[in-house]
């Protein structure tokens, strides 16, 4: 029934070249992650980056999809292939982070995967996630990846064109995407009046929203109550926020853990712990009906949102 699997890496990028030797750590953490959830999907995946506090003109959003006899495995060959190329011609760029964040994709600190058991709508690398709603404002950019079958798609597809949306097909992956940008879109609106009203320049209200002042929990709550069905959803927003949000009645798994070095969320308890080396009392389940709301900053809370 899909398996998400979502890393956030709490220390700067150099931490993780100096210590573990490449900066492939979180990359190979995800890998692993989805390797040890095969069983939860073979039909296609897909894996999504963010780096954080990139100049205007860097491309901060790194996404592949594929819908090959083995998904996973030619994702990452892709993805590693860039590293194994410096490595043979330039090999002390490895250790360069910021030339790597420059020019190297996937070099992010928030990764998110996916892995797709299709149930309907054929096996097009289009129906693969993470799905990606991107903006020329970071703070509206929108990556989403789930587990999830949503039994009212017809009336949430309704409610976006009730509001003036043009959904490009009608379907719960497309719809729970444009439901949650919409609500992202507010609280953008919201927060960029309020700004605007205090005398700050535009440049400045960007850098403003971006420190935690976007209100997830509301944005998750506007958009989780017409949610009907199991979910189990992990949201990246461009600014560097993420969130994982499961379903009310407990229907799809999510679990989580977080030390000083990572926030790791996934749709199974085993795999955290192995990828880890965890005990299984240090993975905890998402509560239904609460979502992990990781801020950009690294701060971690659970939150109701229903």
């Amino acid at each position: 029934m899909c398996g998400v699997a979502f890393i956030r890496l709490k220390k700067p990028l150099e931490y993780y070249v100096e210590k573990y030797g490449a900066p492939t750590y979180g990359l190979t953490k995800l890998h692993m992650l989805m390797e040890k959830q095969l069983n939860r999907g073979q039909d296609g995946a897909g894996i999504a980056t963010i780096k954080l506090d990139t100049p205007p003109g860097s491309r901060f959003i790194s996404r592949y999809r594929s819908n090959a006899s083995e998904p996973v495995k030619e994702l990452f060959d892709r993805v590693y292939g860039k590293f194994q190329y410096l490595n043979e011609t330039q090999p002390e760029l490895l250790k360069n982070v910021p030339w790597l964040k420059e020019n190297v994709s996937f070099t992010g600190e928030l990764l998110l995967g996916h892995l797709r058991y299709g149930t309907h709508g054929g096996n097009s690398i289009e129906r693969c996630h993470p799905f990606l709603r991107q903006n020329n404002w970071k703070n509206r950019s929108l990556i989403v990846a789930g587990n999830f079958n949503m039994t009212n798609v017809d009336e949430l597809f309704d409610q976006l064109v009730e509001i003036g949306q043009h959904p490009k097909e009608k379907s719960d992956t497309v719809t729970v995407l444009e439901k949650i940008g919409h609500f992202l879109d507010d609280e953008n609106e919201r927060l960029y009046s309020e700004f605007k009203e205090q005398g700050h320049s535009k440049r400045e209200i960007t850098d403003l929203i971006s420190d935690q002042k976007i209100d997830i929990q509301k944005i998750l709550t506007r958009s989780a109550k017409d949610f009907d069905g199991g979910y189990c959803l992990a949201g990246l927003i461009g600014n560097g926020d993420a969130f994982i949000l499961r379903d009310p009645n407990g229907i799809r798994p999510g679990y989580w853990y977080e030390d000083d070095e990572v926030i790791v969320a996934a749709s199974e308890r085993a795999p955290i712990q192995t990828t880890f080396n965890l005990k299984w009392e240090q993975v905890k389940e998402i509560t239904p009906g609460h979502a992990i709301i990781v801020r950009k900053n690294g701060e971690t809370e659970e939150v109701l949102c229903r």
